[in-house]
């Protein structure tokens, strides 16, 4: 008798965390600079069980994917970017794209990160490694992405963004990634910070903004502790004259779906498909990199896809 009140209320519980999960954006000193504030507690939450992470990899894909979002911030339309890492340290890499409606998605390309030793603090760069680190902006109109890479110089994600930016796009920004985690290991708080001095910005607010930014509080901390963001941006950022824009969800979405992988499946070379409906192993599962959620074919299944190669039709469900 209890468990339909139960479930209504973590349902509802549910609800009013994601609500929180927002991205503001703001200016500065009459628009001399810019800047986006993402609150993301319960999309790095989502992530983390998506995904089965444990405290370190959550930590790793929890900074990529509030960065990968704070660099939405000013994309629209159809456009879409994704950050991706390769290096040469235990964590070897990991993927994220975000579009416009502020959907994100990624993955680690190690899972776990192994550990030779207990961790002492939060430090990543012996994680990372040497590496590279690249940006991919898509836009609608253009006749190919456009792709900017740099090396990995701090094993930090916030700060390889900052170097990118003045880099490769030439504009002094920065950024602020945090996730606060309690005694048990359990995400409490989670958000990012991305700031960028627009043309014609004095130097003093230059100067202000440096010494807000070394002053900062862990912005995961801070939300963990109950401070909202529009009050975060007020009160830290008082001296600069801040004024909120807009506010927009910020959420973890994938697209896959199981008619896309019956496609690929469909797609496979005759004798790739004839040796899978033959031999199996069944189910033939397949798995999404990008949110780790998996769909297995049956037999019949895979019987009626290779009876209809290059066929957009679902299967039954069987």
């Amino acid at each position: 008798m209890e468990t339909r009140p139960t479930r209504t209320r973590e349902i509802k519980d549910r609800l009013k965390a994601a609500s929180r999960d927002r991205l503001y954006r703001f200016v500065l000193k009459g628009g001399q600079a810019r800047g986006a504030l993402v609150s993301g507690t319960f999309l790095i939450q989502k992530m983390r069980r998506q995904h089965q992470l444990g405290i370190l990899e959550t930590l790793v894909l929890g900074h990529a994917y509030l960065g990968a979002l704070l660099m939405a911030a000013s994309i629209k339309g159809d456009e879409r970017v994704t950050l991706q890492i390769d290096c040469a340290g235990p964590i070897k890499g990991l993927v994220v794209e975000t579009n416009a409606r502020l959907e994100v998605r990624g993955y680690l390309k190690r899972v776990p990160i192994p550990v030779d030793r207990p961790l002492e603090d939060f430090n990543l760069a012996p994680f990372f490694g040497a590496g590279l680190l690249r940006v991919t902006r898509e836009l609608p109109d253009a006749k190919q992405p456009f792709s900017g890479t740099v090396d990995l110089k701090h094993g930090n994600l916030a700060e390889d963004l900052t170097y990118y930016f003045l880099s490769s796009e030439q504009v002094h920004s920065a950024f602020n990634l945090s996730v606060q985690f309690d005694r048990q290991g359990h995400v409490i708080g989670a958000g990012g910070l991305f700031l960028q001095r627009m043309p014609g910005c004095g130097e003093g607010v230059v100067g202000d903004m440096e010494r807000i930014i070394q002053t900062l509080p862990p912005l995961g901390k801070a939300l963990a502790e109950g401070r909202e963001p529009q009050t975060l941006i007020a009160d830290e950022f008082a001296a600069l004259q801040p004024v909120i824009r807009d506010s927009r969800r910020v959420d973890f979405f994938c697209p896959c779906s199981r008619k896309r992988f019956e496609r690929l499946l469909a797609l496979l070379p005759a004798d790739d498909l004839a040796d899978l409906q033959q031999n199996g192993p069944f189910p033939v599962e397949l798995r999404c990199n990008y949110c780790n959620r998996s769909h297995a074919f049956t037999r019949a299944q895979m019987a009626v896809i290779g009876a209809n190669p290059g066929s957009r039709a679902s299967s039954p469900a069987t």
